[in-house]
């Protein structure tokens, strides 16, 4: 790919080709070609470790693994929940900034994306932040994460609402592997919530036992790629409980016009749905924190990075 200084005004889309580039080819940080081509590619990557910061968190070390079978790329990430007698959420999390071509096997495999590898995403972060401002929603309920990635607002709901049972689930096997890892790290703290690791394609329209059983179902970020809305919300529908009240909280920016042509899939399947721009005090607090330019987050954008609640139906 060419790296030429001289095209200072390169669109987006082809910077974040560099970037994928970047995570499979790393080259010495020492290389001034290489430092010039972080600059740029910073600038334009939406990525952030620390989010929000809704919910503080360390690296810590192994949580009772044998070290020969922990790769290197992982990390174990202790998260402390702004909740009276909270215990800690233990989260094993890739942590390099890299991509195994293995993933990328996977995902053909499976038709299915790679991004609840990647990192942490701030809207996971803000799911779980709001599950714990609204124990009651789910207090007694059925609930399902869908896309969940490492399972951070399952496991917090599974551990903080009394929840009744909470299956945490994902498309991607290799993702179901590190929540099933993080649920059994956790299962001291999960008390009488029955939680468990579920792979579930949204394409799947046929899911054996599960079908209108869920009270709630949650959900963050899941409307980046717009192949996958029609899955999404024929999932919802499919799983949403049809004898007594039942709900859908998503979270998700509008990233151009993704968030809207998932809306209308909504409707398509029958369902109705409600958007809410300021639904947390602190959250919004933060939001225009950043965007007024906090260093903290440099490439903060609210159509790319503040997630809307999206409250689902029938």
């Amino acid at each position: 790919m060419d790296t030429d200084h001289s095209q200072p005004n390169r669109k987006p889309s082809s910077l974040r080709w560099q970037i994928l580039r970047r995570a499979l080819i790393r080259r010495p940080s020492s290389d001034p070609e290489n430092l010039f081509e972080e600059i740029r590619l910073n600038k334009v990557s939406r990525r952030t470790r620390i989010g929000f910061n809704l919910i503080p968190w360390h690296v810590v070390n192994e949580v009772g693994e044998d070290s020969d079978s922990f790769p290197k790329r992982d990390a174990w990430f202790c998260y402390t929940l702004p909740l009276p007698n909270a215990p800690k959420l233990f989260l094993r999390q890739r942590c390099e900034d890299c991509v195994d071509l293995n993933d990328f096997e996977v995902c053909n495999r499976y038709d299915i994306d790679n991004t609840g590898l990647v990192c942490q995403w701030p809207s996971e972060d803000v799911l779980a932040y709001y599950a714990m401002s609204h124990l009651g929603c789910f207090r007694s309920k059925r609930v399902i994460e869908l896309g969940s990635g490492y399972g951070l607002a399952g496991l917090v709901i599974a551990m903080a609402t009394e929840a009744s049972e909470v299956v945490i689930s994902d498309g991607n096997p290799q993702v179901v592997d590190y929540i099933q890892c993080n649920i059994d790290a956790n299962s001291a703290s999960l008390g009488s919530t029955k939680v468990k690791s579920m792979i579930l394609h949204w394409d799947q329209y046929e899911v054996s036992d599960i079908p209108g059983t869920f009270d709630v179902i949650v959900a963050s970020d899941c409307t980046f790629f717009k192949e996958f809305h029609k899955g999404l919300a024929r999932t919802i529908r499919c799983l949403l409980k049809e004898d007594g009240p039942s709900e859908a909280i998503l979270f998700s920016p509008k990233r151009g016009d993704s968030l809207d042509k998932f809306l209308v899939e909504v409707k398509n399947s029958g369902l109705h749905f409600t958007i809410t721009e300021t639904y947390d005090t602190e959250i919004w607090r933060r939001h225009k924190i950043f965007a007024n330019g906090d260093p903290s987050w440099p490439n903060y954008d609210s159509d790319h990075c503040y997630p809307l609640l999206v409250s689902i139906t029938r």
